[in-house]
């Protein structure tokens, strides 16, 4: 498995709520500041269509814009994906 990225804001509340979510559970990221680096903003809106952050992106599986809630959520439709993270 590939390291997930997770596109962030540093100001971002949502972004500080994500990265906190994931180090709990121990998940390594590689992690790309859109702000500071225009072609990760590029990147991210390539594919997940927003300029949005938190972005998680784990191969196929796009999870734009959400709240940690949210991301429990969305990752229910990405069964291996979850399993793969020890979710």
């Amino acid at each position: 498995m590939s390291k997930p990225i997770l596109y962030i804001k540093s100001q971002c509340p949502w972004c500080k709520d994500a990265l906190a979510f994931f180090k709990s559970h121990n998940i390594a990221l590689d992690i790309r500041d859109v702000l500071e680096n225009p072609n990760d903003m590029s990147d991210m809106q390539n594919i997940s269509g927003q300029n949005l952050t938190p972005t998680f992106a784990l191969d196929d599986c796009i999870i734009a814009d959400f709240s940690v809630d949210e991301f429990k959520t969305a990752i229910e439709a990405y069964p291996e994906k979850k399993a793969a993270l020890g979710l």
